[in-house]
């Protein structure tokens, strides 16, 4: 074997452990945004405030992870310049960690809110909405990178269906809402707080809607940003 071909091995050797550790890095980011959000849910639902300050103080941790894979990616771009797929890949990792970045921002909205409606009783109907909807979003992060892992079209697109249920939860909750704040004014401050937790929930699922397209995208090499429901189906038949 000549020295070229060993070079080159170890070139492609090289490159291919660089964007399996970006690939890493991601999935670590997100199961550390996934635990950030559980946790600010818990929080808002049981009124643990200490569990609500830990969400807090973690969202550093999440804005460095960010920063740190987002550098990798730009230095495989600039060092490699992959093409075709690898090339997707590396798109794909950075544009999923800057959604991760956005749905730990918005864990920490909703922990800060908490601590602002703590000391109140919700209405019930809000208490169920919150859960609801956060469960849901819990599992749509989960299951957004579990789908970019696996390569997995059709779990992308459950979750992308699983995103137009909370964004129905939401819409019904905020009309319930605004009623309440109707029939009793003295509610509104504690209600403007619901709203922004409810509505810090419902970007969640958006974004973790925005992973599963980059799952389309890696597999397809389709960009269905802003596509409908239908149109993502249709490219996961083509895939089939």
């Amino acid at each position: 074997m000549t020295m070229e071909m060993n070079f080159n091995q170890h070139i492609s050797g090289q490159f291919n452990a660089d964007l399996e550790a970006i690939r890493n890095h991601m999935m670590s980011m997100g199961g550390l945004v996934e635990r950030q959000v559980n946790h600010a849910i818990q929080a808002i639902c049981t009124g643990d405030t200490q569990l609500a300050d830990d969400v807090i103080r973690r969202e550093d941790d999440v804005d460095k992870a960010e920063v740190t894979i987002d550098n990798e990616c730009t230095q495989i771009l600039v060092r490699r310049q992959p093409a075709a797929s690898d090339l997707r890949m590396v798109l794909a990792v950075s544009r999923v960690v800057r959604d991760l970045e956005r749905i730990g921002d918005e864990a920490s909205k909703i922990a800060i809110h908490t601590l602002e409606v703590t000391d109140t009783k919700n209405p019930q109907f809000c208490q169920q909405a919150m859960r609801y909807m956060g469960e849901e979003v819990v599992k749509m992060i989960s299951g957004a990178l579990d789908a970019f892992a696996r390569h997995d079209v059709d779990g992308a697109i459950e979750v992308v269906r699983t995103d137009k249920l909370v964004d129905k939860q939401y819409a019904s909750a905020l009309r319930e809402l605004i009623t309440y704040m109707m029939e009793d004014p003295r509610s509104i401050s504690q209600a403007i707080n619901i709203l922004w937790i409810l509505r810090a929930i419902e970007r969640i699922g958006d974004h973790a809607r925005n992973i599963s397209e980059q799952v389309i995208y890696l597999v397809s090499g389709t960009d269905v940003q802003h596509s409908s429901l239908t149109e993502m189906e249709e490219t996961a038949q083509k895939e089939d």
